[in-house]
């Protein structure tokens, strides 16, 4: 049964997603904000969060119906927050449809100078992060009949490179889609992964070293067999067929958008 709230969101906007609701963590920049941007095109309302307040506040303003998007700044990290965000996104939003887990990250250098607390900053900002999303939001997809769960986890997963922190992390997160897609299957909840390759975004690492060192960008380009690093758009557009119900009868998968890259790092394997 859907609220009168539901149905008059749902009329009022058309497209793939039109009427649903979506939350998706790490959505102010890079890939999460392209994440959110093309949901928001196809008529979903979004949930978003991130660290901190000025990007969220600077998508908001971007947007011409702002009102679909409901934003929130906190550490994903921090369980209690996050666990507060799920349950006030889905109060926002009238439920759930649909959830992305983009937020992550690493902290530390290689392994005989990462610290035990980069280890674990590391595994909670992904892992933990993932895990306590998940809970949280199961038992709303499961209210609304089912729906997608999303988690952007990496090449790092399984091409090794430094950091091993980092790597280990994504291996975790792509092992745990297998195992919830299993788990989660009789609510009607599907699970799975998208791993991106090496991704050329603005101001981040790839395209610093692209602007400051070109002849190492240019080796590292040879990582691929194309010559092109991987766009944020084109990850986005899988997150959203995995999304959407053309992509119903998938579930435990871990879908690689890297282009055939290699090692995932300039040091190779």
């Amino acid at each position: 049964m859907t609220s009168a709230r539901q149905d008059r969101g749902r009329q009022a906007v058309t497209g793939r997603f039109a009427g649903r609701r979506v939350v998706v963590t790490g959505g102010s920049r890079g890939l999460g904000e392209h994440v959110v941007r093309l949901l928001l095109s196809e008529g979903a309302r979004v949930a978003t969060c991130a660290r901190k307040t000025e990007p969220l506040e600077a998508l908001r303003s971007s947007l011409g119906s702002p009102d679909a998007l409901f934003t929130q700044s906190l550490d994903v990290s921090a369980p209690e927050l996050l666990e507060r965000f799920v349950e006030e996104a889905a109060s926002a939003l009238d439920g759930l449809d649909g959830v992305v887990a983009c937020a992550g990250g690493a902290r530390g250098r290689g392994i005989t100078e990462a610290t035990a607390q980069d280890w674990s900053a590391t595994w909670e900002m992904n892992v933990g992060h993932v895990a306590r999303l998940i809970a949280r939001s199961a038992p709303y997809l499961r209210a609304a009949g089912g729906g997608p769960i999303v988690v952007v986890a990496s090449v790092s997963g399984w091409k090794p490179g430094p950091q091993a922190q980092y790597g280990a992390a994504k291996a975790a997160q792509i092992h745990m889609v297998s195992s919830l897609a299993r788990e989660l299957a009789m609510d009607g909840i599907r699970v799975n992964a998208v791993s991106p390759g090496s991704m050329l975004i603005p101001g981040k690492r790839w395209d610093r070293m692209r602007q400051e060192d070109p002849p190492a960008f240019d080796r590292f380009r040879a990582e691929f067999p194309g010559r092109e690093l991987v766009q944020p758009e084109e990850v986005a557009d899988v997150i959203a067929f995995l999304l959407s119900d053309q992509s119903r009868g998938v579930t435990g998968v871990n879908l690689p958008v890297d282009k055939g890259q290699n090692a995932p790092t300039p040091e190779g394997y």
